[in-house]
């Protein structure tokens, strides 16, 4: 396993690290003997990098954890979310930052996640989403750098919205933020045009979600796949949108196959190849899930003819021109 600086923290934190969606729910049915497993598994492997939310299962995820590192002995960096509190998903641009992120919300909620992870700090808190509309006054941003006067958080950081990654640019530049979690991946490249750039200049560790797409970019699915009504997955892959995803995917595993990268070896090496990433966080359902992940840090680098080749697959899928 090889180990990279997360930003300015000094943190040094395995390159793959530990995604923890899935296992507090959310992706259909999962054995908890499985979650538990898949945990030692990773760490086994030399992952010391875990990444979870308040939101994963209620804290169904966060106590997994909890269970798990109580019985070994490395020292192991585990990042969480608040989310805002309810209302509209995401953020309107109407919502002000006093009624989604008030003191008493975040303060209330850091409590609950200090119990459920069984810990009197918070190595990493993320605010689960953000809106460009609190930048000109980031008041949630300014608490939690309360908090970590207080010794409630050692770091902070944002989320990013999926709608609007660029909203946290700004504070960036700023100095509010210590890390970052975005999309990127080889569908999804719109980071790498100002995001990721941004991030190295101001020294911001990057934690790279959604690496396989939800998915779509393991190999594993055809169009006939079929997902349970309490699988987020089902409303992500609506429509047509899984039957395109995969036809673009089975043209990008043609590529990296006569580069002898397998679909999802070469989806985790395309984000690692960006050098303002410091990890990206793959969700392991299983200890098999963990082996092949973790196997992919020890894989030659990609490439930067095969870099150049699959920035090509870049996809606005939301937008009405298909990239055809």
């Amino acid at each position: 396993m090889n180990y990279r600086p997360l930003g300015r923290t000094k943190l040094k934190v395995s390159e793959i690290g530990f995604g923890g969606w899935a296992i507090g729910g959310g992706w259909g049915p999962q054995n908890e003997a499985d979650s538990l497993a898949a945990l030692h598994r990773a760490i086994d492997l030399g992952v010391n990098f875990i990444d979870t939310a308040a939101g994963y299962g209620d804290g169904k995820s966060e106590r997994l954890i909890s269970r798990v590192l109580k019985e070994r002995r490395e020292s192991i960096i585990v990042a969480t979310k608040t989310p805002p509190a309810p209302g509209l998903w995401p953020p309107s641009p109407y919502c002000t930052a006093e009624e989604r992120y008030p003191e008493k919300h975040i303060r209330e909620n850091v409590e609950q996640r200090l119990r459920s992870l069984g810990t009197d700090h918070l190595d990493i808190l993320q605010l689960h989403t953000w809106s460009r509309a609190w930048n000109r006054d980031p008041q949630p941003l300014a608490l939690l750098r309360a908090l970590q006067k207080e010794g409630k958080i050692r770091f902070f950081g944002i989320s990013t919205p999926e709608h609007d990654q660029n909203s946290v640019i700004e504070p960036m530049r700023q100095g509010w933020l210590d890390v970052v979690q975005v999309i990127f991946n080889i569908f999804e490249q719109e980071p790498a045009a100002e995001l990721l750039p941004v991030a190295l200049e101001n020294n911001v560790g990057i934690i790279v979600r959604v690496v396989f797409d939800e998915g779509s970019l393991t190999g594993k699915w055809t169009k006939e796949t079929r997902f349970p009504e309490d699988d987020f997955r089902r409303n992500y892959f609506a429509g047509d949108r899984l039957e395109r995803a995969l036809a673009r995917a089975a043209t990008i595993g043609q590529t990296v196959a006569r580069s002898g990268y397998t679909l999802p070896q070469a989806a985790l090496k395309f984000a690692l190849a960006h050098k303002a990433v410091s990890t990206v966080i793959p969700g392991m359902r299983t200890p098999a899930q963990a082996e092949a992940n973790c196997a992919v840090s020890d894989l030659p680098g990609m490439p930067e003819g095969l870099q150049k080749q699959l920035r090509a697959h870049y996809w606005r899928r939301s937008f009405w021109y298909d990239g055809k």
